[in-house]
């Protein structure tokens, strides 16, 4: 039985949907030309801290967007706290919004004048 059919029955098994409204998504799917479904991706996202000092020392973490997720499920926050010589104002609760999103790339990049940066990617 195809996924999305599964899926409204189970809404209408929720009560979230009756049974007429369940039949006229199920025709909607019909109507529709098979789309092909992207390839799982074999390599796990993660969310990937880069600090950079202007003396040169460097610092790379990188943690799986499952372990951050599970996390936020079961914390209502993230295992992260930014210290450092200087307040980056570095909202924590923007980067858990943006994992729970599905945003990929940089969400953070700062620079400072004394040469230090910090980059925040999701990849």
């Amino acid at each position: 039985m195809n996924e999305n059919v599964k899926r409204i029955l189970k809404l209408v098994e929720e009560g979230k949907i009756d049974a007429s409204k369940a039949a006229e998504l199920i025709d909607a799917l019909n109507d529709k030309e098979p789309v092909q479904e992207p390839a799982p991706s074999n390599k796990e996202k993660s969310l990937k801290v880069r600090v950079l000092s202007g003396k040169g020392e460097t610092v790379n973490v990188n943690l799986p967007l499952k372990f951050l997720k599970s996390s936020l499920k079961a914390f209502g926050k993230i295992p992260i706290n930014i210290q450092g010589d200087k307040n980056y104002d570095i909202d924590v609760q923007s980067i858990a919004d943006a994992i729970e999103s599905g945003v990929e790339g940089k969400i953070v990049d700062i620079k400072s004048d004394n040469g230090d940066s910090v980059e925040v990617v999701i990849e």
